[in-house]
Formats: C-alpha cells, structure tokens, sequence
C-alpha cells in the first residue's frame, strides 16, 4: 500500500508526549495469567517499530481521526503495541474524555468473545458443535439447529432486530429479553427462513441463544460466566456484559455524527450478540489468547479460523465466532465488525503475522471499518474497505 509522506510529524511527536502508550512486551513468553502461557514472540526491531509506527500514525490521522472521531485505536504485531490513541468523550455533555481505560460498547464484536466461551464450553466437553439446541431447551421446535449453526450463522432462524420491530409480535414499550426471544421463536410465532445448514444468514438471534446455552451449561447469568470464563482468567478488567437497568446511567453514551445521544430502546436487554462494552487493550488480550493452546486447543481453533458457507463465489466467509476474508493464494484475514446505535467497531487478527488491529467508536462513523487496509502493512492482505457490519 502507498501512503502519503507523513505530514504532520509535530502531531505525532505532541501525541508521543501526551498519550499513555502500552509498554511493549520485552518477554519472549508472557504469561496472561495463571495457566494460561502464549508462544514465543520475536522481539520486534526498534527501527521496524519506528518505520510502522510513522505509517500508522499517518494512515489514523488521514482516514481516522477526522470528523471529530470519538474512540479507541490501536495497532500490535507480536504483542507489542506500535500505536494506540485515545479521543473525544464518553460523555460529551459532562466532557468526560475516553481514555485507555474507558469500556465501550463492541457491538457485534461481543459475538467474538461469546463464542469464544462457548468453545472453552466445547474444549471442556460440557457440549458439542453437533450438539443441537433441542437437547438443552426441549420446547425448542427445531432439531436441526445445532450449537455449530449457530455459531456459523447457518440455523436459518430468523434476525430478532427485525422480526420484535414488529408491534404484533412484540410490545415495543416492555423491554426484550433473551428468554423472550426464545419463546416467540418455541410458540412459533416467527418461522425458520430456510433450512439448517442449508446456506449462510448473518444474524443476531444466534448469539442470543448461544447466550442462553452458556446460562444453561454454567448456571450462572450470562454477565457472571463471561466474567469468571473469560474476562478474569485473561485479566480483562475493564471489560463487562452490560446490564441495562443497572448500568444504563453510567457506561458509555451513544451519539450520532452531530453529537446527539442516542436513547437506548427496548432491544437493549439483549446479550450475547452485543452489549458487552470493553477496552482496545483488553481485546488485545483476549486476542493474544487465542495464540495459546492452553486457552483454546488446537483442534477447536482449527475448527473456529475455518470457512463454512462456500454456496457462493467469493472472498467473504466465516468461521466459529469470526469473520473470515479468503484469497486464492490461502491468505486469510480474521476480523469482525460492530454497529449498534451510535457505536461502530472493528476487531482485526491477522493470525499468520501476529498482528492485531482494533478501532472503536462511540459516536457514529464508518471509518473504523477501514483499518482493515492497516494490514498490506503486514502482509500481503489486499486493499478492502468494508462499510457493512
């Protein structure tokens, strides 16, 4: 990729100055946490650091930071953090700036982390990927959705987001949970829209229920498992599922480009496809993670970075929980998007090259979306933007 010469080196050296930036990681092994060990990581060169730092800086402050952005940024090759920079407000009207420790909401990137639960729920042999979801929930109507069809959106269940809007089969002033998702979909009022595994449907109504499967397994609510599965093993601590009556006055607003917040609706009880709010340094470790054999095996992983819907030509995919882009000479990139009101997210693991890239908004914007192209830096990944979630 061609970048522009940097231009604004007294920025970057202003931004050097005032930024908390992460320490690199010096270890060749680092522990995350107790048990849990991540492979050897070459010590990167500190002109290489130097040469993609400038790079990063360029391409954040060109195609980012415009707009007045609002959010999180941060760029990592083999645990060690090139550039990550922090702007706007959590709060826009008490001027409350975001820091590196402020959560916001993930929107659908919180699909990553609660299928990553659910495969250490496989790995632990308390389920299966052919386990279908009528063994758990007998009043479930249909066999053939499988905890694999969920996770690979192939279930052929219907998007609740859309099927709730509708005032005959929802009551718009109650707010939606996930058991009532459950139980619209067990009486029938909604249908499937196509056989199980018979083709591909992006869909949200599949992490809901996965939510639900990992409440059952764990006979804890689902904020509780997430943070004792996965959130305090990987010491995310400022990662959390967002509990709406609890919280609602305290996390991280939601605006539109103009700086109007977005209210929350009656879809805002709903987890396990969204609604856990997090950090771009805590992604970071859940990404590093899944490096570990000890965290996620083997064999799960090569079950998870894999494609599963191949019934139409071309490089769009998706595994276990991730996104996938797939190109003729085996080059695959890994990633997911997020949008829910107000919030637009991105989460890119470029498994080959131990790169990590994530961009968090609060405040709505698509150019977060395009640190995809960040990763021609690190490999050869070919020029993409991506506008859809």
């Amino acid at each position: 990729m061609n970048f522009k010469p940097l231009l604004f080196l007294i920025l970057f050296c202003h931004f050097s100055c005032k930024q908390e930036i992460v320490a690199p990681i010096k270890e060749t092994k680092v522990e995350i946490k107790k048990g849990i060990l991540l492979p050897k990581f070459n010590v990167l060169d500190e002109n290489y650091k130097k040469k993609k730092r400038k790079e990063i800086n360029t391409f954040y402050t060109e195609n980012i930071a415009t707009d007045d952005f609002s959010g999180s940024f941060l760029v990592a090759k083999n645990g060690q953090v090139l550039l990550e920079k922090y702007t706007g407000y959590s709060n826009y009207g008490k001027k409350n700036k975001i820091t590196p420790s402020t959560p916001i909401h993930l929107a659908s990137i919180s699909k990553v982390m609660t299928g990553v639960v659910i495969l250490k729920l496989i790995d632990t042999k308390k389920i299966t990927l052919d386990t279908s979801l009528k063994t758990l929930f007998p009043e479930f109507p249909y066999p053939k959705v499988t905890i694999q069809t969920l996770l690979n959106h192939r279930s052929g269940l219907p998007n609740y987001l859309y099927f709730t809007d509708n005032d005959t089969i929802w009551d718009k002033s109650k707010t939606l949970t996930n058991k009532d998702i459950l139980k619209l979909i067990t009486t029938k009022k909604v249908e499937l829209d196509f056989v199980p595994n018979s083709k591909f449907s992006y869909n949200n109504t599949n992490y809901t229920l996965l939510a639900l499967v990992i409440e059952k397994i764990t006979q804890l609510s689902f904020a509780e498992a997430m943070k004792k599965l996965l959130f305090e093993p990987l010491d995310m601590k400022s990662t959390f599922v967002f509990e709406i009556e609890k919280q609602k006055d305290t996390v991280s607003k939601n605006y539109k480009s103009t700086w109007e917040e977005i209210p929350f609706n009656f879809q805002d009880g709903i987890y396990g496809d969204k609604n856990i709010y997090s950090t771009a340094r805590d992604i970071l470790k859940l990404d590093l993670a899944t490096y570990s054999d000890d965290f996620l095996s083997k064999e799960i992983k090569e079950k998870a970075y894999k494609g599963y819907s191949y019934e139409k030509k071309g490089i769009n995919n998706y595994g276990l929980g991730i996104r996938l882009r797939e190109w003729d000479d085996e080059t695959i990139m890994f990633y997911h998007n997020g949008w829910w009101h107000g919030n637009k997210t991105s989460y890119v693991t470029l498994k080959k090259d131990t790169v990590t890239l994530i961009a968090l908004s609060n405040k709505y914007t698509s150019k977060v979306y395009q640190i995809k192209r960040l990763s021609s830096l690190f490999g050869n990944y070919p020029f993409t933007i991506d506008d859809e979630e």
